[in-house]
């Protein structure tokens, strides 16, 4: 998934300068999510076997493909919810104490 870039704030100082639709500054990030987390995901590469529950499951869709179908996570903007821990049937991804990556 391709996600847009962190920028910094946007403050208008006219009314025309406010965005208008969903295809405009609105939709700019300024902050990555990290902070938010508690707990954090670690995948096994060695026990994940490639279903890709996790990927279908994540809320944020952090959960990335990677080669062989294997798993990866985007930390700047996982929240730590645990439901891909939670789903995944052959415990590959464990919660691990903390929010730091």
């Amino acid at each position: 998934m391709s996600r847009p870039k962190v920028q910094p704030p946007f403050a208008p100082k006219h009314l025309a300068d406010f965005p208008t639709g969903t295809c405009d500054v609105a939709a700019h990030l300024v902050e990555t999510l990290a902070s938010w987390r508690t707990a954090t995901p670690r995948v096994d590469v060695n026990q994940c076997t490639g279903c890709l529950r996790c990927y279908l499951v994540c809320p944020e869709g952090t959960v990335s493909k990677i080669e062989n179908n294997r798993v990866s996570i985007d930390y700047d903007f996982c929240k730590g919810c645990g439901i891909c821990s939670h789903e995944c049937k052959f415990d590959a991804i464990t919660m691990i104490d903390g929010g730091t990556a």
